[in-house]
């Protein structure tokens, strides 16, 4: 099992998905990118705790609706000949809350489906937010895949 999550936070703007993404600060991983909520799995929880977890520490924002998305986000990473398979989770939450960053990001923004490909440059995280938009913009999302237990 992959101790990565991904973490995808949207909400629904007249019927347009929109996307919040972070800017990585130049003191960790992944600098200068654009990129959404994600991070390690603590030996004591869940893929779905850690990815609550991240919310709540990335952004300080809660989720009013969290399921998880139902693929993985897959690459090779040649630095430690790995291939992972991260589990990737949806959080739809309210745009009008305050959003705080911790030290891991410079700056957030909003974005429209439509533009994620001018931010996002991995070719997996891309997929998998426009699978997220077409789950909720034809109305597919499946009970199964709905998380109710938030623990955290």
């Amino acid at each position: 099992m992959s101790r990565l999550v991904d973490l995808y936070i949207y909400h629904n703007e007249a019927e347009t998905i929109r996307f919040l993404i972070l800017k990585r600060s130049d003191k960790v991983k992944y600098s200068g990118q654009w990129r959404m909520v994600g991070g390690k799995v603590c030996s004591h929880e869940s893929a779905d705790e850690a990815a609550i977890r991240e919310l709540h520490e990335e952004t300080n924002l809660q989720a009013d609706l969290f399921w998880t998305l139902p693929s993985v986000n897959t690459f090779y990473e040649h630095q430690t000949d790995s291939i992972h398979h991260i589990p990737a989770f949806a959080a739809q939450v309210d745009p009008g809350k305050p959003i705080k960053l911790n030290h891991e990001h410079l700056e957030w923004q909003w974005i429209a489906a439509r533009s994620i490909a001018d931010y996002i440059f991995w070719p997996e995280q891309q997929r998998l937010m426009r699978l997220l938009a077409s789950i909720i913009n034809n109305n597919q999302l499946l009970d199964e895949w709905i998380i109710h237990d938030q623990r955290s």
